[in-house]
């Protein structure tokens, strides 16, 4: 070989040795002129709870309560009043019985209504030591058979005072509808000995304890008699005899 002769190196790929690894970092952007854009990682918005201060009571609900109090404070004061009053007074219902019953008239009209007319003796009874009783106007006392009313009467205006006993008698008239009818079954119902009558009462009273009168209540009751026999102008025997009385407030 000559001194001439030319060495051959191998060609070099400057592209095939350039890095592989990018330029620009992961998550970054080039600008027009290459250089590399850091990019922030994007924000959270995050939910901000703002607290509230509580809120002061309103002035309903503090009437309401106020109200409520003194509702539960006046039923106390009541309630207490009333076991007073009852542990001073003891009260007592008064007690009733009938005593007698006659029969002065007892017919047919001529328009076919049944006449009859009864005198009743009662005696009221009030077993109170502090407690009187004022029977006002408009008490009634009635008798009836069955659902038929025979006669009727009003009871006296008086007053009754401590453990005191009082006799009344009491004139009751009155006419029935369908007097024939009722008439026959009376009849017949006497024939057994056993006629069974019901008298009602209604009263009104006030009650007076020591000088305190008090407001008007009502006393209802109901005997259940038995007689036996209805003939007019004869002493009837009661043979049963049965009252139950209550107050109507």
């Amino acid at each position: 070989m000559t001194d001439h002769q030319q060495k051959i190196h191998p060609v070099v790929d400057v592209e095939a040795q350039a890095p592989t690894a990018p330029l620009v970092p992961h998550g970054s952007a080039t600008s027009e002129k290459g250089n590399p854009i850091q990019q922030r990682p994007p924000t959270l918005n995050v939910p901000v709870i703002q607290t509230r201060p509580p809120k002061k009571r309103s002035c309903w609900c503090k009437c309401l309560c106020w109200t409520i109090s003194l509702i539960l404070l006046l039923i106390i004061i009541l309630g207490a009043t009333v076991g007073f009053l009852y542990l001073a007074f003891r009260p007592k219902l008064p007690n009733y019985s009938i005593d007698s019953l006659r029969i002065s008239d007892l017919r047919l009209n001529f328009d076919m209504t049944l006449y009859a007319r009864f005198d009743v003796k009662i005696t009221a009874n009030n077993p109170n030591k502090k407690i009187g009783i004022y029977y006002e106007e408009g008490g009634r006392i009635s008798v009836w058979y069955t659902s038929s009313k025979l006669c009727e009467g009003s009871l006296p205006k008086f007053y009754q005072g401590h453990q005191n006993i009082t006799k009344l008698d009491v004139v009751l008239t009155g006419q029935a509808e369908s007097g024939s009818t009722l008439m026959s079954a009376l009849q017949q119902q006497q024939q057994t000995g056993q006629v069974p009558l019901d008298l009602k009462v209604h009263a009104p009273v006030a009650v007076k304890l020591g000088k305190l009168k008090m407001r008007k209540v009502k006393i209802l009751g109901e005997c259940k008699l038995v007689v036996d026999s209805l003939s007019a102008n004869n002493i009837i025997s009661i043979k049963a005899n049965n009252c139950r009385f209550r107050l109507k407030l």
